[in-house]
């Protein structure tokens, strides 16, 4: 029984980047129909909808909008890329910069979140290693507890981001980007484009379940 469930956490974790990774490659063909690669598109996108002062770039760490820094960056292969892969995770960026410029509320919620969560990772994982320490040194009752309660705010606020990514993800998706490339795209491709664009949504699918695990574990050492 515990294998089994052991088992079924595994595929539940790792199944949804799998299928993620495998439909990005499918679509990753390169394609001398099409005009342009994924950053000239994002680029004809950010113009022909007037998105002033967003600059599209390449990256080495995954493909991404920065709020902040106003960029869309793009990883090599989709970047320099002519697959239907590269063209639509571009426009799935450029949704996030339409949202941005929109003043999409769920998307200002996770810029902000994101960077508490890291701090508060950060020192969930310190309040914990310091626990054993704190706990002999003051020698105060409920001390590891209140330690490990701080712990899990810490951890929970991370998982609250990863919930709001999710509709975040989906709207850049089929709010923005898909109505986009249905006026580029010819038609025998939407379904593919349908496809790379919930595997956008999908890569953060594993994220958010670990987290939820992870405080799920912490409310588990609570109630003991």
């Amino acid at each position: 029984m515990i294998l089994l469930a052991i088992v079924l956490l595994l595929a539940l974790f790792l199944l949804p980047n799998l299928w993620a990774r495998w439909v990005l490659r499918r679509h990753s063909a390169p394609r001398a129909d099409y005009p342009g690669t994924g950053g000239e598109l994002a680029e004809h996108l950010l113009r022909r909808l007037g998105i002033a002062g967003v600059t599209v770039e390449m990256t080495e760490a995954g493909d991404h909008y920065d709020p902040r820094a106003r960029r869309v960056r793009l990883a090599r292969e989709h970047y320099a890329g002519r697959s239907l892969t590269a063209v639509t995770v571009a426009a799935h960026e450029v949704g996030h910069a339409i949202q941005h410029q929109q003043g999409y509320a769920p998307l200002a919620a996770r810029t902000r979140l994101v960077q508490v969560a890291r701090r508060a990772e950060q020192l969930g994982a310190l309040l914990m290693m310091a626990a054993p320490v704190l706990l002999v040194v003051t020698r105060l009752p409920g001390g590891t507890l209140l330690v490990v309660l701080a712990a899990l705010i810490s951890f929970g606020t991370a998982a609250l981001v990863h919930l709001i990514t999710l509709p975040v993800e989906w709207d850049a998706s089929f709010q923005r980007a898909l109505p986009l490339l249905e006026e580029y795209l010819p038609a025998d491709d939407l379904p593919g484009a349908r496809h790379v664009l919930t595997a956008c949504v999908f890569t953060y699918v594993a994220a958010s379940l670990a987290s939820l695990l992870n405080l799920g574990r912490w409310l588990a050492i609570l109630r003991r």
